[in-house]
């Protein structure tokens, strides 16, 4: 039973490498699953593409290449691993997070997370002098600040809350920011030309369009069920004859139904109903009779975020 992440080689690098072109100061972002690549994955072309690179916590820096800075992007309550690397930039945006660090005897550089519109971590403008002198006294270096901006709303209000802040920060320390395009990150720059700007990028750089890649899950096994039975873990009834697909995938991968409900599988471009949800490495399908059915051995096409899903394979075609 496998999941499997086809990706057209050629055809991926040049996007990668052309979002990285078009990006200076560019943090690749290297976190969670890998963005369905598996961190160690990406983490030799990051390594390549800049001499900073961001993971999620404490606990992903160990895939970071020892020539490369890690910089934490999750603040931590819990003790960072021993062998936690002396070049890794820890994020604190609390003085919660100060004094977890300083308790855990921990020693090195920290990035400041400023307060955005998403309101999640980041310190609020009339705090911002106080956390920073919670940072001097706790004998961190400050290495620069971070925004964080919605996903959602509009770029041009994003850019002039970027610009909101510019005003309480040291122009010689850098601002690493999130979810701007190139264009609005290259005006912001050249609007503020004496601000060092850093730009995070994840699924921007590691995703291009989806002819790029194919998600799939092979057929495990098959068989027929008639009108009236029941199957499954929940020993749902089927109300016509058809056949059941067992999909060698499910929640052990990160596989769940659409938000919607519907089935994420497709096969000849139609979408294969479940019988009911998929259950840690297998997903049991329901197919009318008389209607197309997968073969065993089969690849089938899955519909799921790939920066949710754990895949079994990592397939490049060259």
């Amino acid at each position: 039973m496998t999941i499997r992440l086809a990706v057209h080689e050629a055809k991926w690098l040049s996007h990668v490498q052309g979002i990285a072109r078009a990006h200076p100061g560019l943090v690749p972002v290297v976190k969670g699953n890998g963005y369905g690549f598996r961190r160690w994955n990406l983490m030799p072309l990051a390594g390549q593409l800049a001499q900073e690179v961001a993971v999620g916590t404490v606990f992903e820096v160990r895939d970071i290449p020892a020539h490369v800075t890690p910089i934490v992007l999750t603040p931590t309550l819990t003790p960072p691993p021993k062998n936690l690397p002396l070049n890794a930039i820890l994020s604190v945006a609390s003085p919660h997070h100060v004094v977890a660090l300083t308790t855990a005897g921990w020693a090195g550089d920290v990035i400041v997370k400023l307060q955005s519109s998403m309101m999640r971590y980041g310190v609020a403008r009339e705090n911002l002098m106080s956390l920073l002198d919670d940072v001097k006294n706790a004998r961190f270096t400050l290495r620069g600040f971070s925004l964080h901006p919605p996903l959602d709303g509009d770029p041009i209000a994003h850019v002039k809350e970027i610009e909101a802040w510019l005003p309480l920060l040291p122009s010689d320390l850098p601002l690493y920011l999130s979810h701007l395009d190139s264009r609005l990150y290259e005006k912001l720059r050249a609007d503020h030309p004496h601000f060092d700007f850093r730009i995070r990028l994840g699924t921007s750089l590691w995703h291009g369009d989806k002819s790029m890649m194919q998600l799939s899950a092979d057929v495990v096994d098959h068989h027929s069920i008639e009108s009236g039975s029941r199957a499954g873990y929940r020993q749902v009834k089927v109300d016509g004859p058809g056949e059941i697909v067992l999909i060698g995938c499910g929640t052990a991968h990160g596989v769940f139904p659409l938000p919607d409900g519907r089935s994420p599988f497709h096969y000849k471009r139609q979408r294969l109903n479940m019988l009911e949800h998929p259950h840690m490495h297998t997903t049991m399908l329901f197919v009318a009779r008389g209607r197309p059915i997968p073969s065993v051995g089969e690849w089938i096409d899955v519909q799921q975020p790939l920066t949710r899903v754990q895949v079994d394979l990592l397939q490049w075609i060259r």
